[in-house]
């Protein structure tokens, strides 16, 4: 049994194999509380194996991931998410017809089970919270538009703000800047360094600059291994990093 850690995620021996191929290989990955880790890696590397596998979309053939020193491998995806992990993918699913607020109140966590909806009430305690989240994702005063009326960056930002509703303690996002503005990619690294203060935060990334502004820690996946680990000016520094990736 693995010794219990400090971390607040610990990813020990994970392999994961589909029909023989290994996406994720034997793979040892530590985040802290409170730390914004990045995750980069060619096509291929494993990236988001990882996050299914965290998530409990995936299964792993091997190895232990912990929560707060809680085995999560054969945990159910929603006990997952009752644990204080969120997850966004690449896509925002948000729900169109309704506006900014609606989206974030039935995101909110009494809201999510059939009794909770049934006895759901808009408290000030919710109004609060949803109030306090959209200011964060720079959505305050678009609360009444319909979703489907936000551009493409606004609506990543509501899908975000729809896991902070729920106040997990990590969250995890898939290419949260693919397809957004300069000026959206600005405010979304503004936005995750803020995340970052009060949880911990993995994300996988393709956009070597948005990187280099947001990251503590990034790592490289190559194959489904760890390829190099450090601060952004090591990894891209790192020859056989050079080789694998940014070369390409």
């Amino acid at each position: 049994m693995p010794s219990n850690t400090d971390f607040l995620l610990a990813i020990e021996d994970l392999t994961v194999s589909f029909d023989g191929f290994k996406a994720v290989d034997d793979l040892t990955l530590y985040v802290d509380k409170g730390e914004l880790r990045v995750i980069i890696g060619p096509n291929g590397a494993g990236k988001t194996t990882v996050l299914d596998l965290i998530s409990g979309k995936t299964k792993s053939s091997a190895g232990s991931i912990r929560y707060n020193n809680k085995e999560i491998t054969k945990m159910r995806e929603h006990e997952i998410v009752r644990l204080g992990i969120g997850r966004k993918f690449q896509t925002p699913s948000i729900y169109d017809k309704l506006t900014v607020f609606e989206n974030l109140e039935i995101s909110y966590p009494q809201g999510r089970s059939i009794n909770g909806s049934l006895g759901f009430k808009r408290t000030d305690k919710v109004v609060k919270r949803i109030l306090e989240v959209a200011e964060e994702i720079f959505l305050i005063d678009l609360l009444d538009l319909e979703a489907e009326l936000l551009s493409h960056g606004q609506k990543q930002w509501l899908e975000i703000g729809m896991l902070l509703v729920q106040d997990p303690e990590l969250v995890m996002l898939d290419e949260p800047v693919a397809g957004m503005t300069a000026k959206e990619r600005d405010e979304t690294a503004i936005l995750l360094k803020k995340m970052a203060k009060e949880r911990s935060v993995i994300i996988i990334e393709h956009d070597m600059d948005f990187v280099a502004k947001i990251a503590d820690r990034v790592t490289v996946l190559h194959l489904g291994k760890i390829l190099k680990e450090g601060t952004m000016e090591e990894v891209q520094s790192d020859p056989t990093v050079k080789e694998v990736y940014l070369g390409h």
